[in-house]
């Protein structure tokens, strides 16, 4: 049976395409979150499409028909978490000044650390080891979002909004912050009794952060 306006055959009168596009993207979004944990936990070289495929509870011929290759899906896993940050980085833009635009964004980087960490993994151990897959994007994508990062900065210290910081170190020091979260997730939940950080000491954690460093570039008193 045809729809006659899309002509897109369907199934108990429904158009079947959009379906098929949900299915498609579900599928994908299981192997991504599969290839991060099996990334995040074994790391490039120890991990398999058989590992990752096992994971995502597919056959791992379908794994190869989304990606052929184990480096395709993990660069996918990398860019993934990178335009993530980017995302959430948005927030510069709009801000009238560092307490919203800086606070929104540690608030924003915080709970990706919380909803992504495996990610953001993967992320770390790319880059101690030399960025050898995403090099490129450190030198364009990562260094003109610094930069521009950094014009907003500098504009909102010159406006006599925040106290005068090299915006790079700041930028260095909220990610390292935020990412720690992530990263060191297991020595945190160690620390925290051998329990994973609840939802009131998540709010607790972004809220003592952002003091600390509203506070540090003279954006809050002491």
């Amino acid at each position: 049976m045809k729809d006659n306006e899309t002509g897109k055959r369907t199934k108990n009168g429904r158009n079947t395409s959009g379906s098929r596009a949900e299915a498609r993207r579900a599928t994908e979004d299981a192997i991504l979150k599969a290839a991060e944990t099996v990334f995040a936990e074994a790391g490039f070289g120890g991990a398999t499409m058989q590992l990752i495929a096992d994971m995502a509870g597919l056959p791992k011929a379908n794994l190869h028909y989304y990606f052929e290759t184990k480096e395709a899906l993990y660069r996918r896993v990398v860019e993934r978490i990178f335009n993530i940050w980017l995302e959430a980085a948005d927030v510069f833009d709009a801000a009238a000044g560092p307490a919203e635009g800086i606070g929104a964004y540690i608030d924003a980087k915080m709970e990706i650390s919380r909803r992504h960490p495996n990610g953001s993994k993967v992320w770390a151990s790319e880059v101690m080891h030399g960025a050898p897959v995403i090099q490129d994007y450190l030198e364009t994508t990562l260094s003109d979002w610094t930069e521009g990062r950094a014009t907003i900065i500098r504009r909102w210290i010159a406006e006599g909004k925040m106290a005068d910081v090299d915006p790079r170190h700041l930028l260095y020091m909220l990610w390292a912050t935020t990412q720690h979260y992530a990263d060191f997730s297991h020595q945190i939940e160690t620390l925290n009794g051998g329990k994973p950080l609840s939802d009131a000491q998540w709010e607790a954690a972004k809220t003592s952060v952002k003091q600390i460093v509203l506070r540090g570039i003279g954006v809050i008193e002491t």
